[in-house]
């Protein structure tokens, strides 16, 4: 996958006129590569700067909530099975609002599409989840695209000062008990 986003990255770099094209039909491959949409996100910021990067990750975005959109509709076993999916995870009678999908958004590790399920459940219309997603994509985009611009203005010694300090944090944070089980604590010597 590494070496993958690389790749992705050289060709967007390359691209001259056509990178924010790639860029944002990268947005649209990105379910199927598994990426995070926080990553294309930070990379946007990095390679195109805050305002522009957020431009094209709110285009990106939204196309591929749109996407996901007649997919879904498209594929109504698949949109029941979901359903059921997010009545386990988030409950059966809860229906989440717009705002907090726009801050679930926020969160990394929560599934993008998911949140979209949950927009497309409160919604009456096409155009009234086309409206949702815009909205709660807006945040999503300027923040992390903000962040990538950021890890891009960076200098290298600032980047490693703050690995130094990262990496004890990380140890002091580990977890520190051990388990060990009955039978390798007490070992019968034969």
């Amino acid at each position: 996958m590494e070496v993958f986003s690389t790749y992705i990255l050289a060709v967007i770099e390359t691209g001259g006129l056509l990178a924010p094209l790639l860029f944002i039909s990268f947005h649209l491959l990105r379910p199927l590569f598994f990426l995070p949409v926080v990553f294309i996100c930070i990379t946007g910021g990095i390679m195109f700067g805050a305002v522009a990067g957020t431009l094209y990750s709110i285009i990106g975005i939204t196309l591929s909530s749109i996407v996901f959109y007649g997919v879904i509709r498209w594929m109504p076993g698949t949109f029941d099975r979901l359903v059921r999916l997010k009545s386990k995870i988030i409950g059966k009678h809860s229906e989440l609002t717009t705002s907090q999908v726009t801050v679930l958004r926020l969160v990394p590790f929560i599934h993008f599409h998911l949140l979209s399920l949950c927009l497309i459940e409160i919604s009456t219309s096409f155009r009234d989840y086309t409206k949702a997603s815009i909205i709660s994509n807006i945040p999503l985009a300027f923040i992390y695209t903000s962040i990538g611009q950021w890890i891009a203005n960076l200098s290298p010694l600032y980047i490693s000062a703050f690995l130094i300090i990262l990496l004890p944090l990380i140890y002091a944070l580990r977890r520190k008990e051990v388990i060990i089980k009955w039978q390798d604590f007490f070992q019968v010597s034969t």
